[in-house]
């Protein structure tokens, strides 16, 4: 299923008002945007032909030494989530349905060297498709 690949690929599309690319994955040892999987997870509904209709938790996370700059890319991404209606699966292998945003931006950590991580959580309601494909 590529859905985790597709979000992080329309956060993406927001550049060049963004100023760091997003990855999979986790903060690096410079700066970074990233998106990974948070626990909690979970099937909502099963079908009979195995499709499901799943909630999944995912976090957005930046690190930077300029606090400003992490809080305006964070909320610029926050305020285009929030609009989002439409994510295409280029496999087939899920059908967007929405996608909620469980907070607003906010700061995790500072270290001694400066560095600044803010999250922020969303969660995305969508249909997977038994085999990885919609039927049809």
């Amino acid at each position: 299923m590529d859905f985790m690949e597709m979000l992080c690929d329309r956060i993406n599309t927001m550049t060049p008002r963004l100023l760091v690319d997003c990855k999979l994955g986790y903060l690096g040892a410079t700066e970074s945007l990233v998106i990974y999987p948070l626990p909690g997870s979970k099937i909502v509904q099963e079908f009979m032909d195995g499709t499901t209709d799943q909630k999944l938790n995912y976090e957005i996370a930046m690190q930077s030494q300029s606090q400003n700059k992490i809080n305006s890319t964070l909320w610029l991404i926050q305020n285009e989530l929030e609009k989002l209606k439409v994510l295409d699966s280029q496999d087939g292998s899920f059908k967007f349905d929405e996608l909620i945003i469980m907070n607003k931006p906010f700061i995790n950590q500072i270290d001694e060297q400066g560095w600044f991580v803010f999250l922020l959580d969303v969660q995305a309601n969508i249909t997977v498709f038994k085999g990885g494909k919609m039927n049809g």
